[in-house]
């Protein structure tokens, strides 16, 4: 029989770790809070095991914990593995405490003793169990061996008899109130002690008409107010907590080691931090445009040579002109291109993100980034919302709830689009080192780094002219929790960043610049007039285009590519080339001569580069918008907002280029 097992814990406690560990999943994981926003589910043997965001009560204030409490309440859980960082037991428990109330069957599973252990932190286990009243473990989630032990346990827990829920003591008014009340809880679905508080705080859960009546007598006699009660029980949570971890932890593992501290100096300290972390992201582009000029041409030139035997091939088998151009000019010229110019800055980029994001240097970032978002109107959670936008602005925006605040969740959501997303990196890094940088330098990559650093900067002044603007409102108090720097798995890291990231991306490319490399040759087939049906269409976009510093084919390729940021080159490339196609497979130079061909120049350049960045996000994007807002005009204003910048910006661009010459 399948047994529906949760697994809880607070955030960066290594869940989901755990959760592929057990079911073999790649659910995405990462070394900072915030990274799960949804459950996931696996199968482990007789258990379907259900990965929750982390959460660190379940007295919710944000959407994450609002997630994990409903399913504990209603998703049929018959068990809860709770996850526990040996290093943080103390913050832990108070969340271990929370599942005792409610749950009949908990195990807890103290993960990361290698970590505690070198901070001089021990945990004894037994005594934990003895305090708790629950069975206790101690693993390492990243260890195989991990996953024999816990599924021992797991038969064991579900072969005793399920306790009793218990709950620390609360303050005297309080514990009066529930003795009146638990009596009449006793046939109710919900374990009485937690539905009987839950309703003294005044939420609405399922329960008979009689016990709410009493509820909101015994919370009226009482005269708290909600904030009163929860802190009352958050004190009580805490105290027990805190009695527990002294009888069975010791050591502090407080200042951590001196690499550590060393670290924390450079990427969090007042001077030291901003210098740091600019330096670090310039050698992070440096090593992308460097690295990905060589493979670009050996791809190139490599496409080049099949598809020149292509070719020969259906020149043997006297194919008609028509199927060449269909499928070499078109289907396989915008393929060859976009792979030769895309795959390589991808392939690296993403492993080095990767990379810093498992060391955890990402979360420093969120830190160093609070107080100018605050000064916005904000707070430092968005940062991270951000840095989820690099890898793909739907994700974003969905992992935007792990902003408690509904007004700066909105303010997140909304400028998330002025983050590029990896489907921009290839073109923006193509146009740089065509147009304003020798391919592979220090030059490119430091103007890559100033385009990333203007879209921060217009992140944060339409973060403040929203929160000036439409939504009004003092900014919610950011904690966050610094993660410990850790050694990066450097095998899983390189198959989830370059199967999970770069093989989406570019698969989602491929997808639409082979089909619309045949389509746009088509049309450029089909005469209407003196032209194509796509340069007529080009044609009466091209005075708006021109104003913009831009033309009708390239505001007519952004147009096209609403579907997917990754689809805007190979559909520009197609409505250049329809005529007759690409002669040979793509590379930088190949891309650099279509380019130039078409008359592009720097002013030109440079515009695409600021509607690159500031334009409509993709229609999955604006979706996924629309459902975490439950409004389509939130969804029009997250497009309006960076296209109308971006437009704005570039017409200063144009007018600044017809006045220079």
């Amino acid at each position: 029989m399948e047994r529906i097992v949760a697994l809880a814990g607070n955030p960066n406690v290594g869940k989901s770790t755990l959760f592929n560990q057990l079911t073999g999943l790649r659910q995405h994981t990462g070394n900072w809070a915030g990274k799960t926003v949804e459950t996931a589910r696996g199968r482990c043997g007789d258990y379907l095991l259900t990965d929750l965001p982390g959460c660190c009560s379940l007295l919710p204030r944000s959407e994450e914990e609002r997630v994990a409490r409903d399913f504990l309440l209603r998703g049929g859980a018959e068990a809860v593995i709770l996850v526990c960082d040996a290093g943080r037991l103390r913050r832990d428990l108070n969340l271990a405490l929370q599942c005792r109330e409610l749950c009949p069957r908990v195990l807890v599973c103290v993960n990361l003793l290698d970590e505690a252990e070198r901070r001089g932190v021990r945990v004894d286990c037994g005594k934990l169990s003895e305090e708790l009243g629950l069975p206790v473990i101690g693993i390492v989630a990243r260890r195989r061996e991990s996953r024999t032990r816990l599924l021992s346990a797991l038969d064991s827990l579900f072969a005793e008899a399920p306790r009793s829920p218990r709950s620390p003591p609360y303050p005297t008014e309080l514990e009066a109130a529930l003795s009146h009340l638990e009596p009449l809880a006793a046939g109710e679905a919900l374990p009485g002690r937690f539905l009987c508080l839950r309703l003294l705080a005044g939420e609405t859960l399922p329960a008979s008409a009689a016990l709410r009546e009493a509820a909101a007598r015994e919370r009226a006699a009482l005269g708290w107010n909600e904030e009163l009660l929860e802190d009352a029980v958050t004190s009580a949570l805490l105290r027990e907590a805190e009695r527990i971890a002294r009888a069975a932890v010791r050591g502090t593992g407080e200042g951590g080691s001196a690499r550590d501290r060393l670290l924390d100096c450079l990427l969090t300290g007042r001077l030291l931090a901003l210098p740091a972390l600019l330096l670090l992201l310039l050698g992070l582009l440096y090593l992308t445009v460097r690295g990905a000029n060589l493979p670009s041409a050996w791809l190139g030139e490599g496409l080049a040579a099949l598809g020149a035997l292509l070719r020969r091939g259906f020149a043997a088998l006297d194919a008609p002109g028509w199927l060449t151009g269909l499928l070499l000019d078109g289907a396989y010229g915008s393929l060859s291109l976009v792979v030769s110019v895309m795959l390589p800055p991808m392939a690296i980029f993403f492993p080095l993100f990767t990379l810093l994001e498992d060391a955890g240097v990402l979360p420093r970032v969120a830190y160093d980034l609070d107080r100018p978002f605050r000064g916005c109107g904000s707070c430092g959670k968005q940062s991270l919302c951000m840095m989820m936008g690099l890898g793909c602005n739907a994700v974003g925006v969905t992992g935007c709830r792990i902003i408690e605040g509904r007004r700066e969740r909105l303010l997140a959501v909304l400028t998330n689009a002025l983050t590029p997303c990896n489907g921009r990196f290839p073109l923006l890094i193509a146009l740089l080192s065509l147009f304003f940088a020798p391919a592979g330098s220090l030059g490119a990559a430091g103007l890559l780094c100033l385009v990333l650093l203007g879209s921060l900067g217009m992140s944060f002044a339409a973060t403040w002219l929203l929160s000036r603007s439409l939504l009004r409102g003092e900014a919610a108090p950011f904690v966050l929790e610094l993660p410990p720097y850790r050694r990066p798995q450097v095998g899983k890291l390189l198959l989830r960043s370059l199967l999970d990231r770069t093989a989406r991306v570019l698969g989602r490319a491929e997808a639409v610049a082979a089909p619309a490399g045949a389509l746009l040759w088509l049309l450029g087939q089909v005469e209407i007039g003196n032209g194509s049906l796509l340069t007529v269409c080009a044609g009466a976009l091209n005075p708006l285009g021109r104003f913009f510093g831009l033309d009708g084919a390239i505001l007519l390729a952004f147009l096209l590519g609403l579907p997917a940021n990754e689809t805007v080159l190979p559909i520009l490339l197609g409505i250049y080339t329809a005529g007759g196609g690409l002669t040979e497979a793509g590379s930088l130079a190949q891309l650099g001569a279509v380019l130039t061909q078409q008359g592009w120049t720097g002013t030109t350049a440079l515009c695409v580069v600021i509607f690159t960045v500031l334009h409509w996000p993709c229609s999955t994007t604006l979706l996924t918008v629309k459902k975490e807002t439950g409004q389509w005009r939130w969804a029009a204003l997250a497009a309006a907002l960076p296209t109308a910048l971006g437009l704005g910006l570039c017409a200063v661009v144009a007018a600044i280029g017809r006045i220079i010459g």
